[in-house]
């Protein structure tokens, strides 16, 4: 026996977002930094005792850079500092990512009547990189959120590039898009009250803006923020029109976080 469309969208539609993370630029150069010595002609970043050494050697099979007859050197900690001593350990910072718990949505949304579910989750990033870090975010699917061959469209901003101060859909169409929260989110994220991409307020559920299967940078710092690293929040909604026939079923979307050092 076949069930009519109307009663098979009649039992609603689940949501679950779950959360990938990605950790790039741990151990990398740093590109801005304190200088030693300077004049009109050069700049000196930092100084080295030692005898010898070469600044970069490479083959098919390595590469390395080493000094020799350098003194003092190592890693030392105790409960208040750590201590990367040397020429080349200076040359490097690191960066670490937590959080990403799964999002579960709620409330359920009617595939006939339409609704609304939110849901969130949080990254913190952390770095001693002088020159800070970039946050960014991502889907694993066009459209992001999806059940078999059915899914809510992305949204669709008012202005290409710049986010709704509020979230905003047809009532014939069905969308889903997210919006970031925290001290460090970008430019393009903050608000004057009334508009997106503009002041530097953050006020609360405004600027909504659509998922892609590129990085979307979200929060970015440009100095280091160890040891306690920075919050940034992500909030995610969907919503079905009172006009629009949703199929039911349980809709999720993969997000993946990814976090580098300037």
């Amino acid at each position: 026996m076949f069930k009519s469309k109307k009663n098979r969208m009649a039992r609603g539609i689940k949501y679950i977002i779950i959360i990938s993370i990605i950790i790039l630029g741990v151990a990398v150069n740093i590109s801005v930094r304190a200088y030693t010595m300077s004049s009109s002609n050069y700049r000196m970043e930092s100084d080295s005792i030692n005898t010898g050494g070469v600044d970069l050697a490479t083959s098919t099979n390595y590469r390395i850079k080493d000094t020799i007859g350098e003194i003092a050197t190592g890693n030392s900690t105790s409960t208040s500092y750590n201590l990367f001593a040397g020429y080349r350990q200076m040359d490097e910072s690191s960066i670490s990512i937590s959080g990403g718990a799964a999002a579960t949505m709620s409330p359920n949304v009617g595939g006939i009547s339409g609704g609304t579910a939110t849901g969130s989750t949080t990254f913190t990033v952390m770095t001693d990189n002088s020159a800070g870090y970039a946050l960014s975010i991502s889907a694993s699917t066009d459209p992001a959120l999806k059940s078999g061959s059915y899914s809510f469209a992305d949204y669709t901003p008012a202005s290409p590039g710049t986010p709704d101060y509020s979230w905003s859909i047809s009532a014939s169409d069905s969308e889903f898009g997210f919006s970031p929260e925290g001290s460090d989110i970008l430019a393009k994220y903050k608000d004057n009250g009334s508009a997106c991409n503009t002041g530097s307020g953050g006020v609360s559920d405004k600027c909504w803006y659509n998922l892609s299967t590129s990085d979307e940078d979200i929060s970015s710092s440009s100095s280091s923020n160890h040891p306690s690293g920075t919050l940034t929040t992500v909030k995610f909604q969907a919503e079905s029109g009172a006009s629009h026939l949703q199929e039911a079923g349980a809709y999720g979307a993969t997000i993946t976080a990814t976090a580098m050092t300037n």
